[in-house]
């Protein structure tokens, strides 16, 4: 792997430093976005107006005409109290960059500084996303809503993983994270004494009957060689201990990997739910959304990216959590890697509040992105002689 300067690490670490002990939610990077775009403006890097409320994209123009591509890091934090001794630890109460997207966007911006002092040697344009909203789940469709990476050929972008020993990077055509789909259904049935129910229709033992049922879908109606999940999560009924109430509902996830699962997924929940609460006499209203589709990258996009590094890359693992960069491939082709960011034993895994992802992830991400760059752009530029 080609070595960054080790001034420019340090500099980078020192944001990451910054921006960690400042995290803001999804929708609500106005700081972030505000630090982040004058960190460019002083390197002379151009920010391309756009419409977006929080988030930004700046741009790499190479000396001659060519391909456009895009290297993309999500800004936003999570609602998460952190519960880390780190000397830089979250100063803004209940916020926390407990999913690393700090390491993402300082290592976005550790790319752009070198690319830029590159653009002599580049040809084409390299687009720089800093993406809101990852956390909630719309931040992509925000971007391409309002036509952000219009005339980009290809995308990038990492994740970093605290379960992988640090700077390991795995990559692979295929799927890689799942969809994530949220349910919250309600059961409308006929309220009554606790000690006469059958002057009702008791909607908590409906819901109890379709919980139990929905379990099926995995283990007698999916491929049990394609992983799927289907957890109900959330449970609400009643509010005093001797009367049935008029309603129950529950609130869960699916995740799958492949469009024909989540398409059977969907197809039974519906066909449960409605059935089964029909069985009982009763209606059920059931409200499907996506929050993210899966992770698929192009087998094309990521042999390029692959053999492109300077470093070799192993198989990644699976994992049931979600990503919306998936909204971008779903638009454009991309790739999607692993970066290993942490490796012990008893590291805790994202999402958690003692999670603590390694200063020593952002030369091994810089690297990625610099090299991912120059690899797309040679292999669209060398397509269209």
């Amino acid at each position: 792997m080609d070595t960054v300067k080790t001034s420019l690490v340090d500099e980078i670490v020192s944001l990451r430093h910054q921006f960690h002990q400042y995290p803001e939610l999804s929708n609500q990077e106005f700081a972030t976005t505000e630090k982040i775009k004058q960190i460019l403006t002083d390197w002379n890097i151009p920010i391309v107006d756009t419409e977006l409320d929080t988030g930004l994209l700046a741009e790499i123009r190479g000396n001659e005409a060519g391909a456009t591509i895009a290297l993309r890091a999500d800004i936003d934090a999570l609602p998460v109290t952190e519960q880390t001794n780190l000397p830089y630890k979250s100063k803004n109460d209940g916020v926390m960059h407990a999913c690393g997207h700090d390491i993402h966007f300082s290592s976005l911006l550790g790319a752009a500084y070198l690319l830029n002092q590159q653009k002599d040697s580049l040809k084409g344009t390299v687009r720089l996303l800093f993406q809101p909203a990852e956390e909630a789940g719309h931040g992509g469709d925000q971007v391409l809503n309002k036509h952000v990476l219009n005339g980009v050929q290809a995308i990038a972008g990492f994740h970093n993983n605290p379960t992988m020993p640090v700077g390991q990077i795995a990559l692979d055509q295929g799927p890689l994270m799942a969809g994530c789909y949220r349910f919250v259904v309600k059961i409308q049935g006929n309220g009554t004494h606790g000690a006469q129910p059958q002057k009702g229709t008791d909607p908590i033992v409906t819901q109890a009957a379709i919980i139990s049922q929905l379990q099926t879908i995995v283990s007698r109606n999916n491929d049990p060689f394609h992983a799927v999940v289907v957890s109900v999560t959330k449970v609400n009924a009643g509010k005093t201990w001797n009367v049935i109430p008029e309603t129950a509902a529950f609130e869960g996830t699916a995740r799958t990997f492949y469009e024909e699962d989540t398409e059977l997924v969907k197809r039974r929940f519906f066909e449960i739910v409605n059935n089964t609460a029909q069985a009982f006499g009763q209606k059920a209203e059931i409200d499907w959304t996506t929050g993210a589709l899966p992770i698929d990258n192009d087998p094309e996009i990521t042999q390029v990216v692959a053999s492109g590094l300077s470093q070799p890359v192993v198989k990644p693992v699976l994992t049931m959590t979600a990503e919306d960069f998936a909204t971008f491939e779903a638009k454009i082709p991309g790739t999607f890697a692993f970066i290993g960011s942490n490796g012990a034993k008893d590291a805790a895994d994202l999402h958690d509040p003692r999670y603590v992802g390694s200063d020593k992830t952002i030369p091994v991400a810089i690297n990625y992105f610099v090299e991912t760059a120059h690899s797309l752009l040679n292999h669209f530029n060398n397509l269209e002689k």
